[in-house]
């Protein structure tokens, strides 16, 4: 990662206090191939997820239909564009479409993910990690303050998985993260199967990452499948949540508490009735780690 301006290094702030978006219980991730039936029944989803870029536009078809399925669920906007640790000035188009399409569809949060994506105008269309140093996190807190003042409302931010990692970094993932939602106050999306993939590829012990993070900040649970190959693991989001991974989701569950908890599938996307079915997995292994949901979910 470039170097992060001095103007923001070594700056220290306080965190603004925001109220805890709401429980929404179990969701997925909004994909077109679903919309006819998400408009058409009644599919046992409480909420949905919308990537925001496939949105942000002043009009047409996609943007009417999350305007009903809006009517019906509740959304959370998720991006994959923000670049929030780049040294690249903010895009302010994407900034300004972002915050139109926010104050449109009232989310109950925003978030995207903790890492750069472009520098120079070039979007590498990748989510890109990025050292955990002192100077890193100075630079991000600063541009973390930027989006939520502009927006006017709290960030949710999410841990990606990693191929590889910096030499100079001064601390694990997880007390960094920590330490930026301790001074920006955003929220954190722990994306289980990210967690997951790193602590195999960088070998650590994927419970220390859940032991780490401050379980007050948590707004959102992530489960993907994956590729495994062995030596490595590469995060593909084309397949079924795997064992392995549902563990570390009851760890999870067991350490965070109820959160509202997504599937996300970006490819080999199965018919609705399928997800939803994985989806049950989610709610059952939930219910089993915290017993109250179930009664909630029985009103």
């Amino acid at each position: 990662m470039p170097r992060a301006t001095a103007s923001a290094a070594h700056t220290r702030t306080v965190a603004p206090l925001h109220d805890r978006p709401p429980y929404l219980g179990f969701g997925l991730g909004l994909r077109a191939q679903h919309y006819s039936e998400i408009l058409d029944g009644d599919p046992a989803v409480d909420w949905f997820e919308a990537i925001s870029e496939n949105y942000m536009v002043p009009g047409g078809q996609p943007l009417r239909i999350l305007d009903r399925i809006r009517a019906r669920y509740p959304i959370v906007l998720h991006g994959v564009s923000l670049s929030i640790a780049s040294t690249t000035p903010f895009n302010t188009e994407y900034l300004a479409d972002l915050k139109a399409l926010a104050d449109r569809v009232q989310p109950t949060f925003v978030s995207d993910h903790l890492c750069w994506t472009g520098v120079h105008g070039v979007n590498l269309h990748d989510l890109l990690p990025m050292p955990y140093t002192r100077e890193a996190l100075d630079h991000i807190v600063a541009r973390v303050q930027h989006v939520q003042d502009y927006l006017k409302r709290p960030l949710a931010l999410e841990n990606v998985s990693t191929y590889v990692q910096f030499a100079h970094s001064e601390m694990p993932e997880w007390e960094f993260i920590s330490e930026l939602t301790k001074r920006t106050g955003c929220w954190l999306v722990f994306d289980v199967n990210n967690v997951f993939v790193s602590a195999f590829n960088h070998d650590y012990n994927a419970h220390a990452f859940i032991e780490g993070i401050p379980a007050d900040r948590v707004v959102q649970f992530h489960l993907a499948g994956h590729e495994d190959n062995m030596t490595h693991i590469i995060d593909t989001h084309d397949a079924l949540v795997p064992e392995p991974v549902w563990d570390l989701y009851r760890a999870a569950v067991r350490r965070f508490g109820p959160v509202s908890t997504i599937i996300e599938r970006d490819d080999n996307i199965p018919p609705l009735a399928e997800l939803v079915a994985e989806l049950g997995v989610a709610r059952s292994i939930a219910e089993e780690m915290l017993p109250e949901l179930k009664s909630k979910s029985s009103l």
